[in-house]
């Protein structure tokens, strides 16, 4: 377990000036600081909307970006950043001949791909709310005050970052396979827009298809249509991620320890 800490301690000192670390700390900032100036522009207009609603429409507007489109993208390029640094340095050699388990080694690149996802998760939940109520502060007759959206904006973000886990186990696998951006990108693109229509459309083995997993997040929220309590954190998806997650992370494992690394 020491040797786990130790592989992710280095994770992070070498990833902390990278842009996958700002930019899971700043998309959430940018994203809701456009989404805010856009309600307060459009402040007349919403004034008769309760405040319930206003969550709602806010937090939709947002999740829904995110979850459809950019959340994939991120991981993607997430997953990329971090393994390429071996890549980059060609230091995938030295680093296994550091008197650590390959275990720890791989374990620690896939767990920080992981954190920084939930922090992305994590801070998009709380700006939401902190630009929420500063919408109010300069645009009064929205009352974002009266409600409170603490608990469906956690627990909503916390289903779109269990339906990422899929993505992550499959992206860093490939990652490890290939050390250039296009083929993982490209393959992992291609297959966003397939989860993007197939979850649109009603496939009936969307299911199986863990780059959609987001999206049916995105539309499992949506069709609450502001009655939270209809929301359910795990369903089949989230299940279905998890287990793809789980299973394409020992696979990983099993090829990087076979593999020969020069």
């Amino acid at each position: 377990m020491r040797s786990f800490f130790v592989s992710l301690n280095s994770e992070f000192y070498k990833s902390r000036k990278t842009l996958a670390f700002w930019s899971a700390i700043l998309l959430p900032l940018v994203i809701c600081l456009l989404m805010s100036w856009g309600f307060i522009s459009q402040a007349p207009k919403l004034a008769n909307n309760s405040a319930q609603i206003l969550w709602f429409r806010y937090f939709t507007a947002i999740f829904g970006v995110m979850g459809i489109l950019l959340l994939p993208v991120l991981v993607i390029y997430n997953t990329y950043a971090v393994t390429n640094m071996e890549y980059k340095g060609d230091t995938w050699k030295s680093l296994f001949s550091l008197p650590l388990p390959k275990l720890s080694i791989y374990a620690s690149k896939y767990v920080y791909i992981v954190f920084l996802t939930f922090i992305t998760m994590l801070l998009f939940a709380v700006f939401i709310i902190l630009t929420g109520h500063g919408i109010q502060l300069i645009k009064s007759e929205l009352k974002f005050g009266e409600y409170n959206p603490n608990q469906i904006l956690f627990r909503s973000f916390s289903k779109l970052f269990l339906s990422s886990i899929g993505i992550i186990s499959i992206q860093f696998l490939m990652n490890l396979m290939w050390n250039d951006f296009l083929k993982p990108f490209g393959i992992g693109f291609l297959f966003t827009i397939m989860g993007i229509i197939t979850a649109n459309v009603g496939w009936k083995y969307v299911d199986y298809l863990p780059y959609a997993y987001p999206n049916l997040a995105v539309r499992n929220i949506m069709q609450t249509k502001g009655d939270f309590n209809k929301m359910l954190i795990f369903d089949q998806p989230i299940y279905n991620s998890l287990i793809y997650g789980i299973i394409v992370f020992i696979i990983g494992y099993f090829m990087l320890a076979k593999k020969t690394i020069k």
